[in-house]
This record gives C-alpha cells, sequence and structure tokens, in this order.
C-alpha cells in the first residue's frame, strides 16, 4: 500500500482555497464566513488527530500491520496542528498591530 502525503497535503490546500474563495461571499449569517471557516479548520485537524491515534493504537496492539500508514497519518496530523497554531499566531499579531494603530 502506497500513501502519497503530498498529494494529500496538495488536496488538502486545494479544499481550503476552494472554502475560502466561497468563504468571500456572505452568508446566511451576516459574514459570518471567516468565523466557519476557522472552525471548519480546527474540527479537520482535530479529526486528523483521532484518527492517527486510532491507526497508532491499532498498531500498538496488533490489530493493524500498517507501521508506515500509521507514521504518515500521525505527521500529517502534526503538520495540520503546527499549520493551525501558526495561522493562530499570525491572527493574533494581526489582531494586536489592529490594536496598537493609533487612530
Amino acid at each position: 500500500m502506497t500513501i502519497d502525503l503530498a498529494s494529500a497535503m496538495l488536496d488538502s490546500i486545494r479544499t481550503t482555497r476552494a472554502n475560502i474563495a466561497g468563504a468571500d461571499e456572505p452568508t446566511a449569517g451576516g459574514g459570518a464566513g471567516f468565523a466557519d471557516l476557522l472552525k471548519q479548520a480546527v474540527l479537520n485537524t482535530d479529526n486528523q488527530q483521532h484518527q492517527a491515534n486510532d491507526l497508532v493504537t491499532a498498531v500498538e496492539t496488533g490489530a493493524s500491520d500498517d507501521l508506515v500508514g500509521a507514521m504518515l497519518s500521525s505527521q500529517q496530523a502534526s503538520l495540520s496542528f503546527s499549520m493551525m497554531v501558526q495561522t493562530r499566531n499570525k491572527l493574533m499579531s494581526a489582531f494586536d498591530d489592529i490594536i496598537k494603530m493609533q487612530i
């Protein structure tokens, strides 16, 4: 079984870009598209963490022998989490810059 991690990451980036392009349009909630996009990103990262944990647990208990798949899933979840933390840091930095602006 071969897993193309680069392809999975590219698909994830394309999906995120499509969601961002769709978030530019006002939503029925009055412009909550950006908040929904962030919420979806956090939920996707959480789901990846849980899936990776399940795969690693299956390998540890002997229910599966796909060690490579479990490690790739774990690394992908780690990268997703790192990307989410860096996005948070950029948002907080932008917020701090806005707060410090002179009116």
